[in-house]
């Protein structure tokens, strides 16, 4: 019972999902018990021919073929009655399944940007797409199946105890023998049906890590390696899926088979030694009737528990989800009235015991050029997130035009704050679209941004122009191309800050210049962040924050900290190093 108390309040949640659809779940409901009256009433029917007509040799042919019109028509009747109530089922799964994809969609895209750190990819879409049809045949096999057979076994109870209450107080010794079952079944299925929802969101995660690294495991030659894991994955799915059919196949139709028998026995033996008249033939033969009928519902019934097991489950994962903690934005929805930039004494880790930010103090001033720079590993990164607000500050305070970044909400802090990434997202869809994002934006507005960051060209050659379909993550395009239409992104509508994260570490030196032009002008109305290994890119930079192990080790403009000779002047003399080297093997060739 106590399995039963856990899984209710999943269940019944899962339940109230079809609330919306409630007039054709009635509708269905009252199908299915005129269905099962028509059912029940044949066996009437066929038992008051034996009783009245067989036994005592008369036959009327008029009473006789209405008899037997009335069965077909029932028959006829209850089939298309469950075909109506099959439709209205699935209508209302649909809309359900439809209902939970958008919850679980609204919830991922609200996740904190930790959560995405914590679970693989794959698992968030497992719970979309495979979760959520197990919650459609919870509404299409599991409800509709419970309530058929709820009206099914109700109908027949009725008629069972109007024929003779005696058989139908033995009949009913079947129900404890079947719930005895039910509990045993929901005791072992339960555990199992959980192992077998995690193997399937793994494999789900298996195939996505795949796919998208196809070309890395081609290259390293992985393929059986990586074919050798997702056969792992398959093969616990399947021993978890044949634990579950080995306990179908015992405690199910086998046993309650038994149980119909015994009960049979009970019948004939009653028939057997009743007075002579006391039990009729056609009554008898009306119960056998429906103990094979009443066998069917029961054992569906018990058979559903595994589907309803695995139902559960599935909600549970869906609802952990959907009940996760979102992304804490502020209240304040006044927008950002500059671009000026304070932090005090910042620290975070990731994991505890692992700072990534130690005592971190800037001050930026509105519509300046700051750079951050720091060896792989220093915290660049990590530092432009937090400014973001991708992750809540654990120490420290973060101030963009003047008020706290905690208190921004959702649309204020995104219209003010903006960055360009150096791995930039880019849809399957058109050049238009990449760019708008959504936004009600012209096409005059676009080519504008494509002609400041030198992608109009590129646009126009294209047979469709800016209508043109890029391909799945941008295929289409180039590296370097998709950090251009990353850019033209936030161009278009430029924000207070702007946050580049080597936004153009994979361009040309000649596309760099450009860029470099369009982003003076863009300095007019916005402060500028840039995250840059390549230090020729900055040395107009207003300020330099030197990163090192997660400690701002030197702070000033590019000639001071020249003149300094630390951390910042090494790494400058090694890439001046670097290029010259790269310059005279190019010239050697």
């Amino acid at each position: 019972m106590a399995n039963v108390v856990h899984l209710w309040p999943t269940l019944r949640r899962l339940l109230g999902y079809s609330s919306p659809w409630r007039k054709p779940m009635m509708k269905a409901v009252l199908m299915l018990w005129i269905a099962a009256g028509a059912e029940v009433l044949g066996p009437v029917l066929i038992s008051y021919f034996i009783d009245n007509m067989v036994a005592q040799r008369r036959m009327p042919v008029g009473l006789v073929v209405g008899i037997f019109s009335a069965f077909v028509l029932l028959q006829a009747l209850a089939a298309l009655l469950h075909y109506g109530q099959s439709l209205l089922f699935n209508q209302v799964a649909v809309g359900v399944v439809q209902r939970l994809r958008s919850d679980v969609m609204d919830a991922a895209l609200r996740q904190p940007l930790s959560t995405f750190d914590r679970q693989p990819v794959g698992q968030i879409i497992s719970r979309v797409t495979n979760d959520t049809e197990v919650i459609r045949d919870l509404y299409v096999t599991v409800v509709a199946t419970v309530l058929r057979s709820a009206a099914l076994i109700g109908a027949m109870l009725i008629a069972m105890f109007s024929l003779d209450w005696r058989m139908a107080f033995i009949a009913l010794t079947i129900f404890p023998l079947v719930l005895t079952v039910m509990l045993i079944y929901q005791r072992y299925s339960t555990p199992i049906a959980r192992r077998v929802r995690s193997y399937l969101a793994d494999i789900n995660n298996g195939f996505n890590e795949v796919i998208n690294g196809m070309s890395v495991i081609q290259q390293f030659r992985q393929q059986a390696r990586f074919g050798e894991r997702m056969g792992e994955a398959s093969r616990s799915h399947y021993l978890a899926r044949m634990q579950t059919l080995r306990l179908d196949g015992f405690l199910l139709r086998p046993l309650l088979s038994l149980f119909s028998a015994f009960i049979l026995c009970g019948l004939m033996l009653l028939f057997g030694f009743s007075h002579a008249g006391s039990v009729e033939v056609g009554v008898l033969y009306a119960f056998i009737s429906y103990l094979g009928r009443l066998n069917e519902p029961l054992i569906e019934l018990t058979t559903q528990q595994s589907m309803l097991q695995q139902a559960v489950v599935a909600g549970e994962r869906i609802f952990e989800l959907i009940d996760a903690p979102r992304q804490n934005y502020g209240g304040d929805d006044r927008p950002m009235l500059s671009g000026e930039i304070a932090i005090h004494d910042l620290s975070f880790a990731y994991r505890a015991g692992h700072q990534v930010l130690q005592h971190i103090n800037l001050s930026v001033a509105s519509r300046s050029f700051v750079a951050l720079v720091g060896h792989t590993g220093s915290g660049k990164s990590t530092l432009a997130s937090l400014m973001m607000g991708y992750y809540a500050l654990q120490q420290g305070a973060i101030l963009l035009s003047g008020r706290p970044l905690a208190d921004y909400s959702h649309r204020a802090l995104r219209q003010g704050i903006a960055m360009v990434q150096q791995d930039p997202v880019v849809m399957a869809d058109s050049f238009y679209a990449n760019v708008a994002l959504g936004r009600t934006l012209s096409e005059e507005q676009v080519w504008q941004a494509l002609e400041s960051v030198q992608l109009a060209e590129l646009a126009r050659a294209m047979s469709e122009g800016l209508h043109t379909p890029l391909g799945e993550q941008g295929n289409n395009l180039s590296v370097g191309q998709k950090q251009l239409l990353a850019l033209a992104r936030v161009l278009v509508e430029p924000p207070q800050i702007l946050i580049l994260d080597e936004a153009t570490a994979n361009i040309d030196s000649g596309t760099e210049q450009a860029i470099q032009q369009a982003l003076r002008a863009v300095r007019e109305k916005t402060t500028l962040v840039v995250i840059a290994h390549r230090l020729s890119t900055i040395v107009e930079a207003d300020a330099i924050m030197v990163l090192h192990h997660g400690q701002a080790v030197e702070q000033g403009r590019h000639e001071e900290l020249l003149a300094r000779r630390g951390r910042y002047w090494q790494m400058y003399q090694l890439q001046q190093a670097s290029d010259a080297l790269s310059a005279n093997a190019i010239a050697n060739i």
